[in-house]
């Protein structure tokens, strides 16, 4: 099956399922994207396995001729992270700097090593013989959060603008962190040697440096561009070759794209907007930057969706993955609760229940999916992308929809839960 062939048919089901959601179900969009093609896979497993009607066996087919890693990764990637950059305020991402950078880096690192190591012993309890290096690369990859589909309850249901920016801030950070430690691991297992630690700290520090500094010079280029010209078709086509030339360019020179994407949209949106462009040209601007946003992750949420047909099916897994569940929210709060507890010490306390909705709206999406699908083929990457696509389902699903209760639940606005407007 052709690429042509593919698009058309994800296309096709995205917009069916967004016209359902809308009209019917009304969930939020991602969410409801991602349980209607769940569902729809999950009918034809069984009509397949019935004997009844064998579609499921053309739907792998199609699957299998899309590379789901390489399609998020180096080609969806780079646009949502930039729309999403675009329209965050950079004063208010400045009055949160410490708690999302902390959340980004130590908060990523700590998840990691716990995930990794409570897997370890939670898969030898089970009889599930593997290393703990792939259960470090599990925790890498199950670290980042994608909170996209819980940004949209919480813009409805009026949470305060520091738990949004905060949240919006480090998923867009984590990202490219969880990557840069996932691809560090990743180099171990490759050459089968000893961990360095010095090596690893300077990959770290080259891929995160460097992709933030190339990412400012990104942005303020495309700045300086649009600054000299004012018609918005061209204004536009420059913020789509910054996107996609400059994701390719960070990926040659072995910087973070995703953290060089996330600066460049910053400034973009930021910079450029304010000092760069008319007011017909913002308005186009955000027009065509959130139809790419709607669109793709339209698209994302019904291949994740579907990907569940070439999910492998092993009782054994699907148990590992029920008890890693708390797990993984377990290293999630300890993660959360060590960044606000170095921050409360010297500032002044965050708001009640902070830690609560950080844990619980720390989602996970496609990234995670999309660096299980990237390990070499065997017993363990069949493990780990069973039981990373099943924490996926359970937090886009379960967490995504009750997240919003939680936020009302606690984000009261009386005088003891005024958002603190103090920088932390």
């Amino acid at each position: 099956m052709g690429l042509y062939d593919i698009a058309a048919v994800l296309t096709t089901l995205a917009a069916l399922f967004s016209y359902l959601n809308h009209r019917y179900i009304r969930f939020p969009g991602a969410i409801g994207l991602m349980a209607l093609s769940l569902a729809f896979s999950l009918v034809l497993l069984g009509l397949g396995k019935a004997g009844i009607f064998f579609f499921d066996v053309h739907a792998r087919t199609l699957l299998e001729g899309l590379d789901f890693h390489d399609t998020l990764m180096h080609g969806m990637l780079g646009f949502l992270l930039f729309a999403g950059a675009l329209h965050v305020n950079f004063d208010d991402l400045l009055l949160r700097k410490w708690i999302i950078s902390l959340l980004a880096t130590f908060g990523v690192l700590l998840s990691t090593l716990l995930v990794g190591g409570m897997t370890w012993l939670c898969l030898h309890l089970l009889g599930l013989d593997l290393s703990l290096l792939y259960c470090l690369l599990f925790g890498a990859l199950i670290s980042p959060t994608d909170p996209i589909a819980v940004l949209g309850i919480m813009k409805k249901i009026g949470a305060s603008k520091e738990l949004e920016t905060t949240i919006t801030g480090e998923s867009l950070f984590n990202d490219g962190m969880g990557v840069v430690v996932f691809l560090s691991l990743f180099s171990l297992l490759q050459t089968g040697g000893s961990p360095d630690y010095g090596e690893i700290g300077k990959i770290l520090l080259i891929e995160v440096g460097g992709g933030i500094l190339f990412g400012a010079a990104l942005g303020y280029c495309c700045y300086a561009f649009l600054k000299r010209v004012d018609q918005y078709q061209v204004e536009v086509l420059l913020t789509l070759a910054t996107v996609i030339g400059g994701y390719r360019l960070a990926e040659i020179l072995h910087v973070s794209a995703p953290l060089a994407i996330v600066v460049a949209g910053l400034l973009v949106g930021n910079q450029g907007r304010h000092f760069g462009m008319s007011p017909v040209t913002r308005r186009h601007l955000d027009t065509f930057w959130e139809l790419i946003d709607e669109i793709l992750n339209a698209v994302l949420f019904v291949l994740i969706g579907l990907e569940i047909l070439i999910i492998p099916h092993d009782n054994r897994y699907l148990m590992a993955a029920a008890l890693l569940i708390p797990t993984v929210l377990f290293a999630r709060l300890v993660s959360v609760g060590g960044a606000v507890g170095l921050l409360a010490g010297f500032r002044r306390p965050f708001q009640r229940g902070t830690v609560v909705i950080l844990t619980w709206a720390g989602l996970r999406g496609g990234i995670s999916v999309a660096l299980a699908l990237s390990l070499p083929a065997g017993p363990e990457r069949a493990a780990i992308l069973t039981i990373t696509y099943v924490i996926m389902a359970f937090s886009i699903l379960v967490q995504g929809l009750t997240v919003g209760r939680l936020v009302r639940r606690f984000m009261v606005p009386d005088s003891d839960n005024t958002p603190n407007k103090q920088p932390s």
